[in-house]
Formats: structure tokens, sequence, C-alpha cells
């Protein structure tokens, strides 16, 4: 995805709220063994899921079972299966901005 009205920043949508976001604002996720995985370098291999790092978009995407979706592959033991217990400790020691999002 493009920014839009042609400003050259990458927009990526959050796979917990659903909104739109600069990409810099939100925090890249891989499947790594299983496990999704924060990739805070940007540089892991691997389709790439991105979230606010808000516990309130975390729980939204693990509700709505977003997992399976974002990585395109079915979730290892069943539905619930996916680890996040990474991300959650990830976005559980960040601090919100003024719209209740992760600030990083």
């Amino acid at each position: 995805m493009v920014a839009p009205e042609g400003s050259g920043h990458p927009v990526r949508t959050c796979v917990g709220c659903r909104s739109r976001a600069a990409k810099a604002d939100l925090v890249r996720l891989v499947l790594d063994n299983g496990r999704v995985t924060p990739d805070t370098r940007g540089g892991m291999p691997g389709r790439g899921a991105h979230l606010h790092r808000d516990h309130r978009c975390l729980e939204l995407a693990q509700r709505r079972r977003a997992w399976s979706r974002a990585f395109r592959t079915a979730a290892p033991g069943g539905a619930d299966g996916w680890d996040d217990s990474l991300v959650a400790a990830l976005v559980g020691s960040a601090p919100r901005d003024s719209r209740g999002h992760g600030s990083g």
C-alpha cells in the first residue's frame, strides 16, 4: 500500500483494529516456527502482518482469529493454536499515545 495523497510514506493496516497507519507506527509480525514473533528490525523473512503496540489491538486480533488470515496459513493445533506470547509481552510494555495506540 502507498500512503494517501502521495506522501511517499508506506501505510499498513493493523490486523487488530483494522485502521490504516504509517508503517513506522506499527510493529511488523512474522511467523517463526509456528510462533507469532515481533520483527522489530524489519529484516525477518516471510509474510508479515502489522499491529499497533496496544494490548487492545492484540486482543482484537486474537478475538477475530486474525493470524490465520494475515499469514495465510492454518494455526498449529487448531483455531487457537497460535503462540503470540512474544507479541503480548511487547505490547504489554509499550506506552500509549493520546489516541490509545502504541507510540512506537
